[in-house]
């Protein structure tokens, strides 16, 4: 008995169990205080960068709403709204990426599963096509894009049968047709990262003129986007299977205006936008499209006008879900803006080149295989600027799916 217990691995903190300080406590750190804490000991670090406790830490981490700082510099921030000390301050506004890119400008495309798309365009002029790159705040992984010149972006998804994660892209439309890449239609196309291949032609001309410029909502397997129409005509949605790849319409409620999808606390819930009033639906029954009202929330526009000039006609509005509640955020000017669902002012934030976006980011630390594939692959190096507090560990240290 005596040898047996000699023979027994020694736990990886002296009184705590590993099943808790690996699984209960690591796993569920943000990637910046995991990366700190594996210069603890060895036996942490082996232990928190297998793959199976990288999916399990991504699993853990929350979809925070993402914003961007587009700075006098040019260089751009990469800031998720972290409300889990409660309610947000600028204190929490903390960069989780800065990257710079010379004389451009830069913008979110799509987020998914910790990668994000960017598209560039120059300072100088109204330069096309888009330059397009996808990048990994959490491992610092960076690749352009070329293949996608010519064409804009409606979404990105995982597809299941093969685990790539794929583009749904259209041709840019501020583009002339003799200024399109060869061959490339009026239709919808493909793209997997990490393929040498150009886009792939699906077809769907009648889809592609509809998802424009719209974000889409990703929910059981399948993008969404409401689809604003004219008055003779009822809005609705179009759904696109990430595993079929098919499109498909679906019932939307009635709304006088433009709407944006997102989910909440499971179930996909549409924000409805008319003047100063946002109304909040959600769909009861996605199999049988059973769309119900669920509440209305007043903007407190009066009291946003004297303390922050703002204008309904100078603002965007930003509806997402957190802890299965509805998170309002409201740009005007120089400032952001958080309202609860009781039409209550609850924090605002000054920030000159703060801008709202549409997307969240999960982060994680599992390295994408598909990134040393692309031309122009770096890692940890420019475009990625380093931040006062950077992380301590390499994402060399992380696994690659």
């Amino acid at each position: 008995m005596a040898e047996a217990a000699r023979a027994r691995p020694a736990p990886l903190h002296r009184g705590l169990p590993d099943e808790i300080s690996i699984w209960e406590i690591l796993v569920r750190l943000p990637p910046k205080a995991l990366l700190r804490c594996r210069s603890v000991c060895r036996a942490w670090r082996r232990a928190t960068s297998t793959r199976d406790f990288l999916l399990a830490h991504h699993g853990h981490q929350p979809a925070l709403p993402l914003l961007y700082e587009q700075n006098s510099t040019l260089s751009v921030d990469i800031i998720p709204l972290d409300h889990r000390a409660g309610v947000a301050t600028a204190d929490k506004l903390h960069s989780v990426a800065r990257l710079g890119f010379g004389e451009t400008y830069m913008h979110l495309q799509a987020s998914c599963d910790g990668l994000l798309i960017l598209s560039t365009e120059s300072h100088s002029s109204v330069s096309r096509p888009l330059h397009f790159s996808v990048c990994s705040p959490a491992t610092r992984q960076y690749a352009p894009l070329p293949l996608l010149r010519g064409f804009g972006l409606a979404g990105m998804y995982p597809h299941p049968p093969t685990g790539e994660y794929r583009l749904l892209l259209y041709p840019d439309a501020a583009l002339t047709v003799d200024e399109r890449p060869s061959g490339v239609q009026d239709a919808c196309y493909l793209y997997a990262l990490g393929s040498c291949q150009p886009p792939r032609h699906i077809g769907w001309p009648e889809v592609e003129v509809l998802i424009h410029a719209i974000a889409p909502a990703l929910f059981r397997g399948s993008l969404h986007w409401h689809i604003e129409q004219e008055e003779w005509r009822s809005n609705m949605i179009m759904a696109f299977d990430t595993t079929t790849e098919l499109f498909r319409q679906m019932h939307a409620p009635a709304v006088p205006d433009d709407a944006d999808l997102f989910e909440m606390d499971g179930v996909l819930s549409m924000a409805s936008f008319s003047d100063a009033t946002i109304d909040i639906w959600t769909m009861q029954d996605y199999d049988c499209e059973v769309w119900a009202f669920k509440f209305r929330v007043e903007l407190p526009t009066a009291e946003l006008r004297v303390r922050f000039g703002f204008s309904l006609y100078n603002s965007d509005v930003a509806v997402s879900s957190w802890d299965d509640d509805v998170l309002i955020l409201v740009q005007s000017g120089e400032w952001l803006l958080q309202i609860d669902i009781a039409g209550k002012l609850v924090s605002s934030f000054h920030r000159k080149f703060l801008s709202t976006s549409k997307f969240r980011l999960k982060q994680t630390l599992v390295q994408h295989t598909f990134f040393p594939t692309l031309e122009g692959y770096a890692v940890n190096t420019w475009p990625f600027i380093s931040l006062d507090d950077s992380v301590v560990n390499t994402p060399s240290e992380a696994c690659s799916v």
